[in-house]
């Protein structure tokens, strides 16, 4: 019998170190696949590199100037109202003018009431010179523009060409 309990003694002591053993190698070595730590995307451990990573900051929007935003939108506007060169230079210059009056009112930051005013002053005065400065239907073409959108008018152009391409033919 006392050989039996030495045997037992001894195989839970050896068994026990070898528990030991194999869960310090595991902790020396990673996850068991020769990544030191860095586990390449196998069995456990972080799948990450343990070298920190630079905070990449976002690069602050900038809004647009008049200029970009007048020439963002002036090639969809001259063909809604199938301008030539010198109408369309002429509107560009007008819109850019009063667009970056608009901006600047934004960025005084004035109460409701006061905005729309000044909104409504800026926007006389844009009509008075547009008024001034393109022939009678083109002015009127922008003013409609205006209430209905850029895509609209195009639409609505385009059924008109069809309309007259049909009276053209018969």
């Amino acid at each position: 019998m006392n050989s039996t309990k030495k045997w037992n003694r001894l195989s839970i002591i050896t068994l026990t170190l070898f528990l030991f053993a194999g869960v310090e190698t595991y902790a020396q070595f990673g996850n068991g696949m020769g990544g030191y730590g860095y586990g390449r995307g196998y069995g456990y451990g972080r799948g990450r590199s343990a070298i920190p990573q630079a905070q990449e900051t976002p690069e602050e929007v900038k809004p647009k100037t008049a200029e970009e935003l007048v020439d963002g939108e002036m090639p969809s506007i001259k063909e809604a109202l199938q301008l030539n060169d010198f109408e369309s230079a002429i509107l560009s210059s007008i819109l850019k003018k009063y667009v970056q009056e608009r901006i600047e009112a934004q960025i005084l930051k004035l109460p409701p009431e006061k905005m729309r005013e000044v909104y409504d002053k800026i926007t006389q005065r844009q009509d008075e010179e547009l008024k001034a400065s393109l022939p009678l239907e083109k002015y009127e073409a922008f003013v409609e523009l205006q209430k209905n959108g850029v895509d609209k008018t195009i639409k609505k152009n385009k059924k008109e060409k069809k309309k007259q391409r049909k009276k053209d033919k018969n």
